[in-house]
C-alpha cells in the first residue's frame, strides 16, 4: 500500500496537469494557435533550458561508472533499433510510424527520474548517470527518427521519398536541433566544469522550471480523444512495451550484472517509467500528427502508478532494492 500509495503520488499529479490543460482549452481559455505557440515555446527555450541545467549540475567525475552507463546506452540504443525495424516490418501505417517507435523507447528519465529517487533515497547521486546515458541517446534519436519518419515526405507507395536533399535537411535538422545543442553545450560545460555566474543559472532555471507543466497543458489541450480511440491499437502496444517489456527484459539482465539499490531504481525509470510529454513537443514540432503521441502519454501517465509499484515490489522482493 505504501508503494503504491509513493507512485500515485508521482504520477497522478501529471495526469491532472494534463487533464487540466484539456479542461482549459474547452472552456476557451486557449485556443489552437496558443497552443501551437506554447509547444513551440516549450521545444525551443525551456526544454532545451532543462536539459542543459540537468547535464550542468550533474557532478559527474564524483560517481562515475563506466560498466553502469554504457549499460544505460546500450541497453536503450537496443529499445530503440529493435522497436523502429519491428515497427518497420509490421505497422503498415507508415504514417504513426515515428510517433510509435519515439513514444515506445522515450521515458520521462530526467524529470520523473530525480524526483523519484529523491523520494526514496533522499538524495539522487546515480541518476545523472543514467541520464547521461540515455537523455543525450533519447533526444538524438527522436530527432533521427522522426526526421526519417516524416509523414509529409511519403511517397504514393507510403514509403520514404530519401534522395539527397531529404537525406541532407534531415541531417542539419539534427544538428540545429535546439535540444540536441543544449545537451552539447550542457555536457561540454559539466565535464570541463565551467564556472557560470548564479545569475545566469538563476535565470535559466526559471525557464527550465516552465518545461514540465507547460508541455503537460500543452499537450492536454491537443489532445483529441475521438482521433485517439481510432489508435486505441498501437497505443496499447506502445504503453505495453514501455512500461513492461523493456523492463521485464533488461532489469533481470541489470540484477545479473550486478547493480543495486539507487542503480536499480533509476534502471526502473529509464525502461518503465511512462513516456515523457516532451516526445509530443517533439512531434507536433517534426510534422506529425501527435495523437498517437499523446495518448501514450496519457495512457503510460496513468497505467505506470500501477506498474511501476509492480516493479518496484518485485525488486524489493527479491532484495535488489
Amino acid at each position: 500500500m505504501e508503494s503504491l500509495v509513493f507512485s500515485l503520488n508521482a504520477t497522478i499529479p501529471i495526469f491532472l496537469t494534463m487533464v487540466m490543460g484539456y479542461v482549459l482549452k474547452q472552456i476557451k481559455l486557449m485556443d489552437d494557435h496558443f497552443v501551437k505557440i506554447l509547444n513551440s515555446f516549450n521545444y525551443k527555450v525551456s526544454l532545451p533550458a532543462l536539459l542543459f541545467l540537468d547535464l550542468y549540475q550533474s557532478d559527474f567525475y564524483e560517481v562515475w561508472d563506466t560498466r553502469y552507463v554504457l549499460y544505460c546506452f546500450l541497453a536503450t540504443l537496443t529499445c530503440i533499433i529493435v522497436i523502429w525495424v519491428l515497427a518497420e516490418l509490421f505497422y503498415k501505417d507508415k504514417t504513426i510510424l515515428g510517433e510509435f517507435v519515439q513514444a515506445s523507447y522515450r521515458g520521462s528519465a530526467a524529470v520523473l527520474g530525480l524526483a523519484f529517487i529523491q523520494n526514496i533515497y533522499g538524495q539522487a547521486t546515480v541518476t545523472p548517470l543514467m541520464i547521461i546515458g540515455t537523455v543525450p541517446l533519447y533526444n538524438l534519436m527522436a530527432v533521427v527518427v522522426l526526421s526519417f519518419t516524416d509523414p509529409t515526405r511519403l511517397g504514393d507507395d507510403g514509403k520514404q521519398i530519401l534522395d539527397r536533399a531529404t537525406v541532407k535537411k534531415s541531417l542539419i535538422g539534427i544538428i540545429t536541433n535546439p535540444m540536441i545543442i543544449s545537451i552539447a553545450l550542457g555536457l561540454i560545460a559539466s565535464l570541463i566544469r565551467l564556472p557560470i555566474p548564479k545569475i545566469l543559472v538563476k535565470t535559466t532555471a526559471n525557464f527550465s522550471v516552465l518545461a514540465s507543466p507547460l508541455a503537460l497543458i500543452g499537450l492536454g489541450a491537443g489532445f483529441e480523444g475521438k482521433k485517439a480511440l481510432k489508435k486505441i491499437k498501437p497505443t496499447l502496444a506502445a504503453s505495453c512495451i514501455r512500461l513492461m517489456i523493456q523492463p521485464a527484459i533488461f532489469l533481470p539482465l541489470a540484477a545479473h550484472m550486478g547493480f543495486r539499490d539507487e542503480k536499480m531504481v533509476a534502471l526502473l525509470i529509464m525502461l518503465g517509467a511512462p513516456t515523457t510529454a516532451s516526445c509530443y513537443i517533439m512531434a507536433k514540432n517534426m510534422n506529425h500528427e501527435g495523437v498517437l503521441t499523446s495518448s501514450v502519454v496519457v495512457t503510460t501517465t496513468f497505467l505506470s502508478a500501477l506498474t511501476m509499484t509492480f516493479w518496484l515490489f518485485v525488486m524489493r522482493s527479491l532484495r535488489l532494492i
